[in-house]
């Protein structure tokens, strides 16, 4: 597998910049002040590279949600047993969920992912299964999961995306469902990107003041006890991520081999762009942030990573609910760069010159 692994490694360009030009080009001849559309141009510049096209299409959309269990629960670190991760799952099976409800507002289509529940769904319709183990194993104590189970989790998620590639989908997201998921997200960020387990630790489904405290002991000792496993992004992947963590983050890879713009939801999907990028910084050039997260700690995140967000609602839901509000603003700035007119093509007057 780790062959495997190199090969889509090595299988992920940057984009085509000699493209900007002329697509840069187009934006300020759309019948507007150059730059009036402000972020919309920007957006729709980066699809336009992403896709490698100057005349871009974005009409399939697909969000996958991956769902997984985590050991650290066992800890006390969520407000929420993690027996609700697969009452979730079943409740975004039936449509109830809020991910449910802004993927149908938003015309895209939703996949649900079990990476790593711990629960035997059977054969429920509607769930893909691409289950490693039944969960992680708990981080405080030891690696989360081994380095074997966590590269088929990645593989899995790349398979994900090239198959949603070749489905004919032009954007992906990313969404999540994993009760206790902000620990092992925060262990990541902090060896990840080097940022104080402290400054980024936030409260997740509710937390108090005591468990939050509690919480943060949990992170260091989970970050202490699995040192000699974390000298490699994917060796912290393994030791301190989840398997929709993994799952999210080979999605991303697999994804930008295919030329595929990814959609990255909040707190948790965002850890895993980090490892995916750790892994290939070309990655980079077919992200999109969804929005900045209420979670404490995102927004130090973004900006060790450079990037902005496209929305900042104050959401902490995770699910993909950010991605399916993003999606609708990408695919409007991509019919702006569409199907707005020209000045050189609808003979309207450009600004005068002062003389």
């Amino acid at each position: 597998m780790q062959k495997e692994l190199q090969e889509l490694l090595n299988s992920i360009k940057p984009v085509d910049r000699s493209l900007s030009v002329a697509a840069q080009a187009h934006l300020d001849d759309l019948t507007k002040p150059q730059g009036s559309l402000g972020r919309l141009e920007e957006i729709a510049l980066k699809y336009v590279l992403a896709r490698g096209s100057l005349k871009p299409v974005l009409s399939r959309k697909k969000i996958c949600c991956f769902a997984a269990d985590h050991g650290v629960a066992a800890e006390g670190v969520s407000a929420f047993p993690a027996e609700v991760t697969p009452q979730m799952v079943y409740n975004m099976l039936n449509g109830g969920a809020a991910i449910n409800v802004l993927t149908r507002h938003a015309g895209v289509d939703l996949d649900v992912v079990d990476m790593g529940v711990n629960h035997d769904f059977a054969d429920v319709a509607g769930l893909v299964n691409r289950k490693v183990k039944p969960g992680s194993q708990n981080m405080a104590v030891g690696p989360a999961m081994t380095e074997d189970d966590a590269l088929q989790a990645l593989l899995y998620g790349a398979e994900l995306a090239v198959e949603a590639y070749e489905a004919g989908y032009h954007i992906l997201g990313t969404g999540e469902m994993g009760i206790a998921n902000t620990t092992p997200a925060t262990a990541l960020y902090s060896v990840l990107l080097d940022i104080p387990v402290e400054s980024i630790t936030g409260r997740g489904t509710g937390i108090d003041d005591e468990r939050l405290k509690h919480k943060i002991g949990v992170i260091k000792k989970a970050i202490e006890v699995n040192a000699s496993r974390i000298a490699t992004p994917f060796g912290t992947l393994a030791a301190l991520g989840g398997f929709e963590i993994a799952g999210i983050a080979g999605f991303i890879l697999g994804a930008a081999s295919c030329k595929v713009p990814v959609v990255v939801d909040g707190f948790i999907s965002s850890s895993a762009a980090v490892v995916a990028l750790k892994l290939s910084p070309a990655v980079d050039d077919y992200l999109f942030f969804s929005h900045l997260s209420n979670e404490q700690g995102h927004r130090a995140v973004m900006q060790k990573l450079g990037a902005r967000p496209i929305l900042d609602l104050d959401l902490r839901l995770g699910e993909g609910t950010g991605a399916a509000l993003s999606i609708q603003l990408i695919e409007a700035a991509v019919k702006i760069y569409n199907e707005m007119a020209t000045f050189s093509g609808a003979h309207v007057s450009e600004k005068s010159e002062e003389q």
